[in-house]
């Protein structure tokens, strides 16, 4: 196919993009260039920048849509998501969970909730907010049952020692 006019200006602007980047040494760039203005093909076009990365290029009418993109190197990427530490999320299950099931679980909101952060902080992964939300919950269903349980002897202990 022959190549337009903004085929070119495409070319060199990705020319010029690598060469800011440092991709490129002035000779070099220089000489690609003077090719691209020189060229007569897309084709010849594509080589001269098949080496840079160019981000999207503009949709060719003969090509599939699933080759109309070439596909983009896993450096330009960002960075995916660390995995959400599954401890975590037990213990944010367990923390609410407490109020349906009578603080029953709010112990093991605790237990996972610390073993939890301590993962975190060793292996990087993420879902520190699932593991604290369990603990505040936990914590909570711990602190109330010791309450319960301190005015329940407490009223024990007033009315079998009365007069």
């Amino acid at each position: 196919m022959l190549a337009s006019h903004a085929d070119r200006e495409r070319a060199v602007d990705v020319l010029r993009a690598g060469f800011a980047e440092g991709r490129l040494q002035q000779a070099e760039f220089d000489r690609r260039v003077a090719r691209a203005y020189e060229a007569r093909t897309v084709g010849e076009l594509t080589l001269l920048v098949a080496d840079l990365p160019q981000g999207p290029v503009a949709v060719q009418p003969s090509l599939p849509p699933a080759q109309a993109y070439p596909p983009v190197p896993r450096t330009f990427l960002p960075a995916p998501p660390p995995p959400t530490n599954g401890k975590a999320v037990g213990a944010m299950v367990c923390g609410v969970l407490t109020t349906m099931t009578a603080g029953i679980t709010g112990i093991p909101a605790v237990i996972l909730g610390h073993t939890a952060r301590a993962e975190i902080r060793r292996t990087g992964q993420g879902g520190d907010g699932f593991a604290l939300a369990g603990l505040i919950l936990g914590w909570l269903s711990v602190a109330g049952w010791a309450l319960f349980l301190t005015i329940m002897i407490l009223a024990a202990a007033s009315s079998s020692g009365g007069p």
